[in-house]
């Protein structure tokens, strides 16, 4: 199982960016599928979870501002932020929970500038 994390980049403050994390290899698409992030100097921290029945949940940061949801046929699954603050700036890694074993991407940049 491989999966591709993009759609991160640079963006002020107020701003909105989506990312995607497509799965490849041996993986069904019914997955709990999530996003995590790690801020510098700090330790990974989960954000977003999207199971296989389509019910979501959030970390209380985001709670709000962010929306997870999923392309069945294409894979896929996308992280939508919106309101974008200095401190969401991190590396955000996608990751699937499949057949017992985690599997994660490689990681995206978000800056936030203020």
């Amino acid at each position: 199982v491989q999966l591709q994390a993009s759609g991160g980049g640079l963006v002020q403050a107020g701003g909105s960016l989506k990312l995607s994390c497509a799965a490849s290899g041996s993986t069904s698409s019914i997955n709990y599928s999530s996003w995590y992030r790690q801020r510098p100097g700090q330790e990974r921290e989960w954000v977003a979870r999207i199971n296989p029945g389509g019910s979501t949940s959030y970390a209380d940061s985001v709670k709000g501002r962010f929306t997870i949801s999923r392309d069945y046929a294409k894979k896929t699954v996308y992280l939508q932020m919106t309101s974008l603050r200095p401190e969401d700036t991190a590396v955000y890694y996608c990751k699937i929970y499949y057949r017992a074993s985690d599997y994660w991407g490689q990681g995206t940049q978000v800056t936030v500038s203020s």
